[in-house]
């Protein structure tokens, strides 16, 4: 929560800066009034305790009064919220409430549909670290609120070999050998997944057996199917690569353990919604 209110923080200056000249202009101090977020477009909200702690960051003495949880399904016309309090305030941090919950709420609304599309499989959806920068956080939080389940926070909580590092390290068995070496070396706890680009490398990772996840990249459907008969259970397994709402579901039915999607965070159309003053 702490790394959450740096961000509000942090955004709130870039966006005032030396002032809101414009509104310090227009709008006396001592004026108080209301303000209501106007849904526009059908989705699942997500930033709604986010857009309440910017208010409350921003000024203590806001009024913040939701009216739908977080990962509710709202449709145009509902109101997700009322604050009050000085208008100068509300103003100031309207751009920023709408920029967390347009954005997060699309994230959300994207993760939700391809959630759907694997309903009754056993497949989970994975976001990946294709992410805005320094805005990591807030953009899993909405894939969670969506259904979502993230893969990893960043590089520190996770060993992932891709195909670079196995390129670079000179194949399969020394990166591994290097990865494991380094684990012990360094009295650390971390799980292991390996990126494999073929069914030869796949056989190449059995039977070495030091992973817990394979992560299959870029295989047709057919052969993701063909993967995961040969990996019989004995490890995770994670497609990603080349899958959209056309094919997500052949996926799924593959048996795959997760799917992993840059799409979730990378092509993210924002919720329309707009905050409107009430009387």
């Amino acid at each position: 929560m702490e790394k959450i209110e740096t961000i509000i923080l942090q955004a709130l200056e870039e966006d005032i800066g030396s002032g809101d000249h414009t509104t310090l202009s227009c709008i006396p101090d001592d004026l108080s009034g209301k303000a209501e977020l106007l849904v526009k477009e059908p989705g699942i909200v997500a930033g709604i305790e986010i857009a309440g702690m910017a208010f409350r960051l921003f000024d203590a003495n806001m009024k913040f009064s939701p009216f739908f949880r977080e990962g509710s399904k709202i449709q145009p016309g509902n109101i997700l919220f009322e604050v009050e309090g000085k208008v100068r305030s509300i103003l100031q941090c309207e751009r920023l409430v709408l920029n967390f919950l347009q954005r997060m709420s699309g994230i959300a609304t994207r993760t939700a549909h391809f959630v759907s599309l694997t309903e009754g499989t056993k497949a989970r959806i994975l976001d990946t670290r294709k992410t805005t920068p320094n805005f990591r956080v807030i953009e899993k939080m909405a894939v969670k609120i969506g259904g979502g389940e993230n893969h990893r926070m960043g590089l520190y909580d996770m060993i992932m070999i891709k195909d670079n590092h196995v390129d670079f390290a000179g194949g399969i068995s020394n990166a591994l050998d290097r990865v494991h070496e380094y684990l012990s070396g360094n009295n650390l706890d971390l799980k292991v997944e390996i990126e494999v680009r073929d069914m030869d490398e796949l056989r190449e990772v059995i039977a070495d057996g030091r992973t817990s996840r394979i992560l299959l990249d870029n295989f047709s459907v057919e052969k993701l199917g063909e993967a995961v008969r040969l990996v019989n259970g004995r490890f995770e397994t994670e497609a990603s690569g080349g899958i959209a709402e056309d094919n997500i579901r052949q996926v799924a039915l593959t048996g795959v353990d997760f799917i992993s999607l840059g799409t979730l965070t990378h092509h993210v159309k924002s919720l329309d919604m707009s905050l409107k003053a009430s009387f």
